[in-house]
């Protein structure tokens, strides 16, 4: 029998001011809502709306989860392997 793998996942990778953010962090409910929202913008690149701006910068996108009270702003490599995440609000 074979084994069926879900869809690849991509890399999550944070720039200078989003890691700085996440050193502010020290709720482990914030940490535990904002990992599952990377984990769906990891599955789901798309799933994000765009922002408005011009084409010389990357598409910035934003995720928002409600339930959670997450806010995610990011964009995503040409192939979709990484998603450098840019602002983090929990």
């Amino acid at each position: 029998m074979t084994r069926q793998h879900g869809p690849r996942r991509a890399r999550i990778a944070f720039s200078d001011a989003a890691a700085k953010q996440l050193e502010t962090i020290t709720s482990e409910a914030e940490l535990h809502a904002l990992d599952r929202a990377l984990v769906v913008v990891s599955v789901d690149p798309d799933i994000g709306e765009t922002l408005p701006g011009d084409s010389s910068s990357p598409h910035l996108r934003q995720y928002t989860d409600e339930v959670e009270r997450v806010r995610v702003l990011y964009w995503f490599t040409a192939l979709r392997t990484v998603v450098v995440v840019a602002y983090v609000e929990v």
